[in-house]
């Protein structure tokens, strides 16, 4: 016997189920172990306290209650089931249940996405591509709602491509998905926008006389999911608080999630862009009208924003998977007797992986705290204003995130959306100093008595050399002023220690 033959037999032999499982397993304990990457975003801090608050009060925020600049403001939490998981899981000064809670969502990520690639590719590839899109979606990787909503959000369209290569309706199941995304986080808007393209293509390719049919029930799909992302606390308002965060007009360009793709240096992006259009030049690759939209509609979105590159990652080879697979031979499914004949042994393998991988995590966890990047936790700093009983300060947004997390009202913090366009590109202007007089009237205007900004910061030096202003307190994290009319303190004192 061959060793290709030995090789067919092999794969068509193994439970594919269990190859995801693994597999996701495998991605989970990775990235636990490098777990300190998903803890670089401040943001962390907020979205947990957000959660907190929820289970303190026993219901849902519907005005700001963490800033004093925009306090009673109207303001949702489109992220608001995510927030809860975060604050169930964190316990004290350890960040390890965030870490474990991320890292679990995308294992789940991991192996939703070899389900969905099973049957057009072979385990190898499919593997291939997985870790080429977890890859390229790790600068995004962060202990935040987006990364619970990920799993649910490729199960949702995964299970949308799979009805339009088999030219049917969607499954009725997909509906609780969409509930459960819209709870998760506001990206869930992307799955109701794909409807309509992912359903062209199921006409495109569906009999003729089967297409007036097969409109009508992908567009009453179109209608149900639309009633089920308003399944939240919030009902139909989730549509709208998700939608505000696309109305910050040049504000985009300044949040660094936000920002169209820099290819002014190499990238592994630009390599994966670079290296697609390559091997479908050299290949040859002919896709239908709908999928050529749909791809150029995914690339258009990474380059438009970085933080699609991880939806063009992970949705781009579903979109592409049939056609690679009928045109250069991608694999062939598992026959539905096999898959049944290793069910057994799938469930008995994988509750072993499980249990492996708790008592790995338990042992891990216990002798390897996470803690976030000290250049985000300004300790010292802050234990300075609360003994100083300051109560309005003037902060870099990455450290509202902390004075929230410390129960302290920030000025500004990661809630774009809330501050609104103009608030917070005068707040860009102040911290870059690039309009002195924008940082004075803020000071002013919202009467300000502390400020709290990064030690190199351009509106720290000017408040040097600014009347009526001193620096109180300064360390490699972060540097204090107060107004020289404000509460005394012993300024000569030294630094407090870095935590």
């Amino acid at each position: 016997m061959s060793l290709s033959i030995t090789h067919n037999l092999a794969v068509r032999a193994a439970p594919r189920g269990l190859i995801a499982f693994c597999a996701g397993a495998g991605a989970y304990l990775f990235y636990l172990s490098i777990g300190e990457i998903l803890l670089r975003d401040s943001d962390t801090y907020w979205q947990t306290r957000v959660g907190q608050w929820i289970l303190e009060h026993g219901a849902m925020p519907y005005t700001d209650v963490f800033s004093f600049t925009r306090a009673g403001e109207p303001w949702i939490s489109s992220s608001w089931l995510a927030q809860v998981l975060y604050a169930l899981v964190h316990q004290g000064p350890d960040w390890a249940g965030a870490v474990v809670l991320t890292s679990l969502a995308i294992g789940a990520t991991a192996a939703v996405f070899l389900h969905c690639l099973e049957p057009y590719f072979d385990s190898a590839r499919a593997i291939l591509i997985a870790t080429a899109a977890l890859l390229l979606s790790t600068t995004h990787f962060l202990a935040r709602p987006h990364m619970l909503a990920l799993p649910v959000m490729l199960a949702f369209i995964g299970g949308l491509m799979a009805a339009a290569d088999r030219s049917k309706a969607p499954s009725w199941w997909l509906l609780p998905l969409m509930a459960l995304w819209a709870n998760l986080h506001g990206g869930f808007v992307l799955g109701l926008a794909l409807i309509g393209p992912i359903g062209l293509e199921a006409l495109w390719s569906a009999e003729p006389t089967r297409r007036l049919a097969l409109a009508v029930r992908w567009a009453l799909f179109g209608l149900a999911a639309l009633a089920a992302s308003c399944c939240t606390p919030y009902g139909p308002e989730t549509l709208l608080g998700a939608a505000k965060i696309l109305n910050l007009g040049k504000l985009l360009s300044l949040i660094w999630e936000w920002r169209p793709a820099d290819f002014s240096t190499f990238s592994f992006f630009e390599a994966a862009l670079l290296g697609l259009i390559g091997l479908t030049f050299y290949r040859g690759l002919t896709l239908s009208v709908p999928r050529i939209l749909l791809l150029l509609g995914l690339i258009w979105m990474a380059l438009t924003h970085v933080r699609n590159i991880e939806v063009f990652a992970f949705v781009a080879p579903l979109v592409l998977a049939k056609p690679i697979a009928e045109q250069w031979g991608g694999g062939k499914q598992v026959r539905e007797t096999e898959a049944k004949s290793w069910s057994f042994v799938t469930v008995v393998a994988a509750l072993t992986i499980s249990a492996a991988a708790w008592a790995t995590t338990a042992s891990f966890t216990a002798h390897h705290p996470f803690e976030f990047l000290p250049q985000q936790t300004p300790v010292a700093a802050v234990d300075l204003l609360r003994e100083r009983g300051a109560k309005r300060i003037f902060s870099t947004a990455p450290f509202g995130g902390y004075l929230i997390a410390r129960d302290m009202k920030a000025f500004i913090d990661g809630r774009a959306e809330l501050y609104g366009e103009k608030f917070v590109l005068d707040y860009f202007d102040a911290v870059e100093a690039s309009k002195v007089g924008t940082l004075l009237h803020l000071l002013e205007e919202y009467r300000i008595d502390a400020t709290l900004l990064n030690a190199t910061s351009p509106a720290a030096q000017v408040l040097d050399h600014t009347e009526g202003w001193k620096r109180l307190y300064k360390d490699d994290i972060a540097v204090i002023h107060v107004r020289d009319n404000g509460p005394r303190a012993d300024s000569s004192a030294p630094a407090a220690p870095r935590n």
